[in-house]
């Protein structure tokens, strides 16, 4: 059996900080790791604008419920289950992405947790480890699977250098030209293409 390890948001669904900033009309909540591969300075700057505006859990769990996956990627999923194990490998937080879990019919997922006062004010986050993709891997190889890793931006280099084979999905042109030895894919349908051959 192989495993395929896959980043959740830019690759199924939608970046879960644009889509506040979308809806908030706060235009620095729309940087992600694509932007700012420094993720503790990215989650305070999120965490400081979250409590100058006081938004809390209630007001991001508002704005999950509406957002969809990516078209065709609860159907890529499905493909995917019957051929290898995916496992969602993730920066998300399990208190607010749950509701995206049950439409994408609710995959292995491997996320953090954010720290939440009584109130519902967001005051913090825990990794589940540092460096979590990169050692999920590395556990799953040392357990005898061979892994695929798909991923989207910079944060998820070292899972995809660390695989036994990794793809780059919907990336930047920027992720493209600094890792041109890798596989590269726009649509799911070219992924199906890519890992027919590899499964």
């Amino acid at each position: 059996m192989k495993i395929v390890c896959l980043d959740l948001e830019g690759v199924l669904i939608p970046e879960f900080w644009e889509e506040f900033s979308k809806k908030t009309k706060i235009p620095e909540l729309m940087k992600t790791t694509r932007d700012e591969p420094n993720y503790d300075k990215l989650m305070k700057m999120r965490i400081k604008i979250l409590k100058k505006n006081k938004f809390g859990l209630k007001e991001i769990n508002k704005i999950v419920s509406k957002m969809k996956p990516f078209k065709k990627a609860p159907e890529f999923i499905k493909w995917l289950c019957k051929r290898a194990q995916p496992v969602i490998l993730t920066g998300s937080y399990y208190d607010y992405i749950m509701p995206l879990m049950k439409k994408l019919n609710y995959p292995f997922l491997i996320a953090n947790t954010l720290k939440i006062a009584p109130n519902g004010e967001i005051i913090g986050y825990k990794l589940r480890e540092k460096d979590g993709k990169i050692e999920m891997v590395r556990r799953f190889q040392k357990a005898g699977y061979e892994v695929i890793a798909i991923g989207d931006s910079f944060n998820d280099v070292k899972m995809l250098e660390g695989a036994n084979k990794g793809i780059l999905f919907k990336a930047t042109q920027k992720l493209i030209e600094e890792k041109k030895e890798m596989i590269h894919a726009e649509k799911f349908e070219e992924l199906k293409k890519i890992l027919q051959k590899i499964l």
